[in-house]
């Protein structure tokens, strides 16, 4: 028996990760917007972790029907 028959399962094999996103959208900023995120991320934050807080925060607010 060589090595590798150890490594070989039943379960076919996938590539990468399961997707946990599911829908892009490309979205245009204005001038400076981008270096004001830069400015107030907090450690291990992403630019794309805060716009996806901040749109969620948003929606949750306008659904509540605070913002209107």
């Amino acid at each position: 028996m060589e090595s590798t028959d150890l490594l070989v399962s039943p379960k076919p094999k996938t590539m990468g990760r399961n997707r946990i996103n599911h829908e892009n959208m490309m979205a245009r900023f204005p001038a400076g917007t981008l270096a004001r995120i830069d400015k107030v991320l907090r450690e291990g934050e992403s630019k794309a972790d805060f716009v996806r807080q901040a749109v969620e925060e948003r929606l949750q607010s306008r659904e509540a029907g605070d913002d209107k």
